[in-house]
């Protein structure tokens, strides 16, 4: 029998339209819109389904977005594969979504997930307009040589290692001079480099002052041990005490994401069969690149 694991997309994967057609379709799914709309004091879905894409694309947002359309389709898997659902032996998110995975393993409530989530946005939001920041991608290289760019640019900035995502994918986070002479670094080496679209360099100590303030809402919820183990982004192992687990929130800002080995952690655990809940298809692209031999569904409405 197959041991299953749900991996949860964060953000980047956001798209005009996710979870439109799924939240007409199951009333499990616009129940957690209606209720979004209650706790957050504006219409979400309506962002999510129409857009613009420029606010959706926002980190307050983009966020809250993702967190509640990745539960919604969730929902659509519920509804109709009841059986996958309950029979779920581990999870992991990657970066935001290990919010959503923390909520469905049951270690936090949706509505306190959700006003967690949205404390979250609006701290990294505040921490990149402090300063000028992004993040670049480091296609086609190596650990080794990605190290050696974050050295190198860092006469230009500081810049840091901030998602190893899988072999051949990596990504830096810093000053945006920093980043502009990763960037050339990076194809100096061969290699390929991508800007992301995303407000600030994540996960790294430019996020510091976002900690405070994620740690002030994390105190007023409940985190208690979930039902399903759930693997942490910056150590790849699982927790169950209720501090531990809010101390790991509060360094996930600040720290880098270790995506790759929270999938080879999953993998050594026995998954062998995988569900990526939420928009896009990227967790299950990174799936493939650390072990192609691995089966991956998509459970969405990106059609």
């Amino acid at each position: 029998m197959a041991k299953i694991a749900f991996l949860f997309p964060g953000q980047g994967a956001q798209h005009v339209g996710m979870a439109k057609s799924l939240s007409a379709r199951f009333p499990a799914a616009k129940a957690l819109f209606d209720q979004a709309r209650e706790i957050l004091g504006f219409d979400l879905a309506s962002i999510c389904y129409d857009g613009p894409t420029e606010r959706l694309d926002t980190t307050v947002i983009s966020q809250p977005a993702l967190f509640v359309s990745s539960l919604a389709a969730l929902e659509m898997l519920r509804a109709e594969h009841p059986e996958v659902v309950d029979n779920c032996a581990m999870v992991a998110g990657l970066s935001l979504g290990e919010y959503t995975a923390l909520v469905f393993s049951g270690a936090m409530s949706f509505e306190d997930g959700l006003r967690v989530v949205q404390r979250r946005g609006e701290a990294m939001q505040q921490a990149a307009d402090a300063n000028p920041s992004g993040m670049v991608s480091a296609l086609l290289l190596n650990r080794e040589q990605v190290a050696q760019v974050r050295d190198e640019a860092s006469v230009a900035g500081q810049i840091w290692i901030a998602n190893y995502l899988c072999p051949g994918n990596t990504v830096l986070s810093g000053e945006k001079p920093a980043c502009v002479r990763a960037t050339e670094l990076i194809e100096k080496l061969g290699g390929s480099a991508r800007t992301l679209a995303v407000a600030g360099a994540f996960h790294t100590p430019l996020m510091a002052t976002a900690c405070g303030q994620l740690e002030e809402v994390l105190r007023k919820v409940q985190i208690k041990a979930g039902r399903i183990p759930v693997v942490s982004n910056v150590d790849a192992k699982t927790h169950s005490n209720a501090d531990d687990l809010q101390q790991i929130l509060i360094r996930q800002v600040t720290q880098p994401v270790l995506w790759e080995d929270c999938v080879r952690e999953l993998l050594a655990q026995g998954c062998d069969q995988f569900y990526e809940i939420g928009p896009g298809k990227v967790l299950k692209s990174l799936l493939k690149r650390i072990d192609r031999k691995m089966d991956c569904q998509s459970i969405n409405d990106d059609g």
